[in-house]
């Protein structure tokens, strides 16, 4: 029986790839013809996983191209996509092959023009706006004259030198500067970090709080000035307790922490003299205003002298107004003597009367009459003591009598426990007269216990079970070594010592055959 093979002839001479070497070929062929492309197109999904890498697509009304910048490429991107933006892409085109698709690495995105920036600025804008950060209710007053400014800004830049030169010429206070980047991917959260740094200071801590903040930057492109259009700037600076200038780029240029701000500034000098006032101004003012308190002063004096002296003139003279009380004073001095006589003599005419009435038999009986009256009060008093001592009589015999049975065991009681207090006594006496004997009886058991231990433990019963101990020179000697660099050896046995030559005996007497020397 002849086999049959099924298996397809070769066709031609084609070479055969394997799907690895098919997919390398395609990616070698597109990386070289595609090494370097700038690729214009629409930003439609937008995802940033965990990784921090950034996927996307870009597209046209036809076609659609994966995008993919790597963690490092996007911390060093001017712009980052966003969905809907139209955007001028840099990178390369490589394959993947665990999908067969074709992907860009993007190294960096530039918007496409100015018009797409500001529309994604207006659509962003609005979205804010929405959410109520800009609403002027939210906004704080700025205080009159700050103690502590706080500066948000490049350290290195002519914006600081400018704000701290305008400070010194108005009025100089306390400044503190945060620096930040003012331009670039790390802009947006250096600034977001500042505002929200200065308003997590303590009041009265070590480093002072301010009372107003100023976020600058000198002028800029729009692309220079796109941090202070991100989110999270927004937000810090809408929910800054601090009230907040923003004095970002020039005049003309607007962002959108301007709208969050409590104040714009069109420029950060123009920033400085809108947080504090001239100091020569005030000092002008306020020496005008005394001089103006001083003049009102003066003035209000001389009117009120003036119209003192016009009411004056309209009161009486102080003669007429005492002419008629000096009168009625002359006619009741003339009329007092008169009155006094006749006032002496009723009163004697009444003093008559009384003494014809106070007669001694008058005076007899009225202290017969009290007498009396004294006597039956004394009377009723003794018969009331009594009839209250015989009430209280009944009430205390009952209870007299409960006392004496009452009091009988009391005593019986106190009795009985002072004699068991004291045979209690005598039995603690006892014991306390045979505690130390006992104690003492403990004490020399123990002892012995373990003098018997230290004996069995000691090495003397060692030696009686047929060991020794070796002394070289004194010391106890261990090894052979020692015992032959010893002079002098002494062995310990269980019955006493024995003393052997050492190192000068073996000499004297010679080695042994063997070349080992004898210990004795």
């Amino acid at each position: 029986m002849d086999l049959i093979d099924d298996s397809p002839a070769p066709s031609g001479n084609q070479p055969e790839y394997t799907v690895s070497e098919l997919s390398g070929a395609v990616k070698r062929v597109i990386e070289g013809e595609f090494g370097l492309v700038r690729v214009r197109g629409e930003v439609g999904r937008v995802s940033r996983p965990a990784s921090g890498h950034l996927y996307f697509d870009l597209k046209d009304d036809r076609s659609v191209i994966a995008a993919i910048s790597w963690k490092g490429q996007v911390a060093r991107m001017q712009v980052r996509p966003e969905e809907g933006m139209e955007v001028v892409a840099t990178g390369r085109m490589t394959t993947f092959p665990g999908q067969s698709k074709y992907q860009l690495i993007v190294e960096d995105v530039a918007p496409a023009g100015a018009g797409a920036l500001m529309a994604m600025l207006e659509k962003r804008r609005a979205a804010l706006q929405a959410e109520g950060l800009f609403d002027a209710a939210r906004k704080k007053p700025i205080p009159y004259l700050p103690q502590v400014i706080g500066v948000v800004t490049s350290p290195s830049g002519a914006v600081i030198r400018d704000i701290l030169h305008r400070l010194r010429d108005r009025f100089p206070r306390h400044v503190l500067v945060w620096p930040v980047a003012v331009q670039g991917q790390d802009c947006a959260a250096q600034v977001a970090a500042a505002i929200r740094g200065f308003n997590a200071l303590p009041e009265g801590g070590a480093i002072p709080r301010p009372d107003v903040l100023i976020v600058a930057r000198g002028g800029g492109s729009l692309e220079d000035l796109w941090g202070f259009n991100e989110e999270v700037v927004v937000r810090a600076a809408a929910g800054s307790a601090i009230p907040l200038i923003s004095a970002v780029g020039h005049e003309t240029d607007t962002t959108l922490i301007d709208f969050a701000a409590d104040l714009r500034a069109p420029t950060p000098t123009a920033a400085a003299e809108l947080a504090v006032p001239v100091r020569l101004d005030l000092l002008a003012a306020l020496e005008a205003l005394g001089a103006r308190l001083t003049r009102g002063i003066g003035q209000g004096v001389v009117l009120r002298r003036q119209r003192l002296r016009d009411l004056a003139r309209a009161l009486p003279r102080v003669e007429t107004l005492l002419a008629t009380p000096r009168q009625r004073l002359d006619a009741g001095a003339l009329r007092l003597g008169a009155g006094l006589g006749l006032a002496v003599a009723k009163k004697h005419r009444e003093f008559d009367r009384l003494a014809g009435r106070l007669q001694p038999q008058a005076l007899r009986a009225g202290l017969a009459r009290q007498r009396d009256q004294l006597t039956g009060k004394s009377e009723r008093l003794t018969r009331a003591i009594l009839r209250r001592v015989e009430r209280l009589g009944d009430v205390l015999r009952p209870i007299s009598g409960r006392l004496a049975p009452a009091l009988a065991r009391m005593l019986g009681d106190a009795g009985r426990k002072v004699a068991e207090g004291q045979r209690d006594l005598g039995r603690l006496a006892d014991r306390l007269d045979a505690a130390p004997a006992a104690r003492f009886v403990r004490l020399r058991d123990r002892l012995e216990a373990l003098d018997r231990t230290r004996v069995t433990l000691g090495y003397h019963e060692t030696l009686k079970r047929g060991y020794a101990v070796v002394r070289g020179d004194g010391a106890v000697v261990t090894s052979k070594a020692a015992a032959e660099k010893a002079v002098a050896l002494e062995i310990e046995f269980g019955d006493g010592k024995l003393a052997v030559g050492g190192r000068a005996g073996r000499r004297a007497k010679g080695e042994g055959e063997s070349g080992q020397g004898s210990l004795f």
